[in-house]
């Protein structure tokens, strides 16, 4: 765990040579270490698992400052008569809770969290995707879902995940619900991640997509370049939530 803390990863090969063990020992406690939740293990070692992978509930508590300025930017890029896809989410709520009370859009989401948001705003239109409950995230999944999603062209999605890494991509603790931010993505014409510090180069089971299929993302303003400078690289915008 030191060594995925100073490193932010631990390759199998190179630690069984710096603590002169065998490579199965190496794997054998990275399995367990993986069944604790504390790191998530790729091809030839592992990454940093993600703290975002709790439910809806246990996810209010994480980053909450860092969530609310992420909202706040994100509901700055909002213009008039845009329709607008939100993910669910803690980050997600913020958002909602960020655009004006005048603004006149439409707003897409397969949350009802989400929707409820906006029982009160009543320019915004909102388009509520229905299907299986998926509990642990607050939101619809599955085949309908998936269906009505196709439907639509939006302007742009605010996009969720669990894991951002500059190698492994977006993502997230669900498979089906990797194919629901896949499919809300493929809908909009921009994708923008919504990036609190936990997530940005942590690695969750199920990846929605590369970070090439994707428009920017919003990271806390005290990020640092050294962190962002691979994201850069690879051509995605990045805007600081100050």
């Amino acid at each position: 765990m030191e060594a995925l803390r100073r490193n932010g990863q631990v390759v199998a090969k190179d630690l069984s040579e710096e603590l002169d063990l065998s490579e199965d020992t190496i794997r054998r406690d990275l399995r367990e270490l993986a069944a604790e939740g504390l790191l998530q293990r790729v091809h030839g070692g592992a990454l940093p698992a993600s703290p975002a992978m709790g439910n809806f509930a246990a996810r209010r508590h994480v980053a909450t400052d860092e969530k609310r300025r992420i909202g706040q930017a994100a509901a700055a890029m909002v213009q008039p008569d845009q329709v607008v896809i939100l993910d669910g989410g803690t980050t997600a709520v913020q958002i909602a809770r960020h655009l004006p009370a005048e603004l006149r859009a439409t707003v897409v989401t397969h949350s009802p969290t989400i929707a409820l948001e906006f029982v009160e705003h009543r320019n915004i239109e909102v388009i509520l995707i229905g299907g299986r409950l998926f509990k642990h995230s607050v939101v619809a999944i599955g085949a309908p879902a998936i269906e009505a999603i196709g439907r639509i062209h939006a302007d742009t999605y605010f996009m969720g995940v669990t894991g951002i890494h500059p190698r492994f991509g977006l993502t997230t603790g669900d498979f089906e619900e990797a194919h629901v931010k896949r499919a809300l993505s493929a809908s909009a014409a921009e994708t923008v991640v919504l990036g609190s510090s936990e997530k940005l180069n942590a690695v969750s089971p199920y990846v929605i997509a590369p970070l090439s299929e994707i428009t920017g993302m919003i990271v806390p303003a005290n990020t640092k370049a050294k962190l962002l400078a691979p994201f850069i690289q690879l051509g995605v915008t990045v805007t600081k939530a100050s």
